[in-house]
């Protein structure tokens, strides 16, 4: 698409098929289509839009989406039948889990390596830390502590406020996008930090004419005035698409392999049963932990079964 200079700049905060909500420099608020039939927007783009309808009696104006501003960054999500884009412009994501229900390390190796494949950077969190197995599922997470992550251990049911003071610095002047599995306990962190999150999500979707669907995907949420910090929620954990990544570069985005992976007899070592492979050496030795070195044996007979 081109871009004439006279186009206005906008932020798409929130998106069902090929209906986005685009909120301009001056906080309003106005339904977008991109122009064609192709949809490449996702939530935290940038673009260019020129209006076609004004609104009326408290309803959202119209505009054409002309021009998508270069991106930072871009994450992927994968469903039962295909990989798509999501979220994009990101500064930092947010993996949410808890003691109970218990979290899936496959799930947040996932995320780790989208984030990395996409220069993102994340932290994790592990909430309900007032229950019992605190411990348990916190040494669970002592491999990625030492891989330098920051693993943050709070509970909301003791208090947001403690909470609050420890995530707070974390989330000023960031585009945070937050994720976690059901009962983690991330609605009552975003209902806490967002008290009119629920009525937005209400507005947005009777704006998009899609009451039928509860929530629109993901969603872009300011937490303060200046609009400096934003939070993007996306419902449930999404089963990220890796499908962008070559096979041979997956241990590039584990840092613990990463850190092995160059010592390696052979340069084409899949780090699963060739001789003189360092990585293997590496969970012998017990540098890498062996339920790192089984997802990264996993992720990479998914990728290479899913490509031929």
């Amino acid at each position: 698409m081109t871009q004439p200079v006279e186009l206005d700049l906008g932020l798409v905060v929130a998106g069902h098929g090929r209906h986005y909500i685009v909120e301009t420099p001056e906080r309003k608020r106005l339904i977008c289509h991109p122009r064609g039939k192709k949809s490449a927007c996702v939530v935290g783009d940038r673009v260019r839009w020129q209006s076609i309808s004004q609104g009326s009696g408290g309803a959202l104006g119209e505009g054409v989406i002309e021009h998508l501003e270069p991106r930072r960054n871009l994450l992927f999500r994968q469903d039962e039948w295909k990989t798509k884009s999501f979220a994009a412009n990101l500064d930092q994501l947010l993996v949410w889990f808890a003691v109970d229900p218990v979290f899936s390390e496959s799930q947040l190796a996932r995320a780790l390596i989208a984030a990395e494949s996409a220069d993102i950077a994340a932290t994790i969190v592990l909430n309900k830390t007032d229950l019992p197995g605190a411990a348990v599922q916190s040494e669970r997470l002592a491999p990625y502590r030492a891989m330098g992550y920051e693993v943050l251990e709070l509970s909301l049911a003791q208090g947001f406020d403690a909470a609050q003071a420890v995530l707070q610095p974390r989330l000023d002047g960031k585009a945070t996008l937050v994720l976690g599995p059901s009962g983690a306990g991330k609605s009552t962190l975003i209902n806490a930090l967002l008290p009119d999150a629920k009525a937005q999500v209400g507005e947005i979707s009777q704006a998009l004419n899609s009451g039928r669907h509860t929530t629109t995907t993901t969603q872009w949420y300011w937490l303060d005035a200046e609009r400096g910090s934003a939070l993007i929620d996306s419902p449930g954990f999404q089963g990220f698409g890796l499908q962008q990544i070559e096979a041979a570069q997956l241990p590039a985005y584990m840092p613990d392999l990463r850190a092995h992976a160059g010592g390696c007899k052979f340069y084409n070592c899949t780090h699963r049963h060739e001789p003189g492979c360092a990585v293997i050496a590496a969970v012998e030795r017990g540098e890498v932990s062996a339920s790192r070195w089984r997802i990264h044996g996993e992720l990479l007979e998914e990728m290479t079964r899913t490509r031929w």
